[in-house]
């Protein structure tokens, strides 16, 4: 299993939120090329880049940043969610050396969107879906849709995304652990790779996760913890990477 570092920017910075939440953000650095090659030095094989400022702006506002972490590290897939609304933005990032694009609001508001988007660049989109109670949120999670989420994953499978990220908006940056039943309830629905995300704290949740890794669980994407040292990154890929080889 893929242990996927976060770094998720606001105004340039690399920050992270608890539950969405703009105004309760904590920031890590204030140079998130430096902390993107911490993470690859700590044996990442993949980063997960979020534009808060973007996913609220609705269009990208942290590109300059971004497109330096794609250059700083050509040889590794990186993929990128927040203020994806338009092919352009797609096209732009994908020029720019990122691999994925995650479509996250407009893959619920306009499903369409993201059939156009895998006809497009096949094999470059991701959808995250964000959910609270089994329903879909978007607009940066202030809003909860009537949408059920193993519907709309199923949806998502048949136009063609690469993966599906699932994240459980209410453990999200709570340290609470990960939400393993709910994932792996997604994983049994759907027959590509889902990515586990949200409320990875510790150790446990890593042994959680590898667990049921068989159940279709490619990867997860890890923030706080790394940041706070509630979990050593390298120690925890290593790990992952065992138990995959046994």
């Amino acid at each position: 299993m893929l242990l996927i570092p976060a770094i998720d920017l606001k105004d340039g910075q690399c920050v992270r939120l608890r539950q969405g939440r703009m105004e309760d953000e904590t920031v890590f650095s204030d140079d998130p090329v430096a902390v993107a090659g911490r993470w690859v030095e700590a044996g990442a094989r993949r980063l997960h880049l979020v534009d808060l400022d973007g996913a609220f702006a609705g269009k990208p506002a942290n590109s300059e940043v971004i497109h330096a972490i794609a250059e700083a590290y050509p040889d590794l897939p990186i993929q990128i969610g927040g203020g994806i609304r338009d092919e352009d933005t797609v096209q732009a990032y994908l020029e720019a050396g990122v691999q994925y694009v995650i479509i996250g609001t407009k893959a619920v508001s306009a499903p369409h969107f993201v059939n156009d988007l895998c006809l497009e660049f096949p094999g470059h989109v991701i959808v995250g879906l964000d959910a609270k109670d089994g329903k879909v949120a978007i607009d940066g999670w202030s809003k909860l849709s009537r949408h059920d989420v193993i519907d709309m994953a199923q949806r998502f499978e048949e136009d063609g995304v690469a993966a599906i990220i699932f994240t459980d908006i209410s453990r999200d940056g709570m340290m609470e652990g990960v939400n393993v039943d709910s994932t792996v309830k997604l994983a049994q629905a759907v027959r590509i790779p889902v990515i586990a995300s949200g409320g990875i704290t510790n150790m446990d949740d890593i042994r959680a996760l590898c667990a049921v890794e068989d159940e279709g669980i490619m990867g997860a994407i890890t923030g706080r913890a790394i940041y706070e040292g509630t979990l050593d990154f390298a120690e925890a890929q290593k790990y992952a990477d065992e138990q995959a080889s046994k």
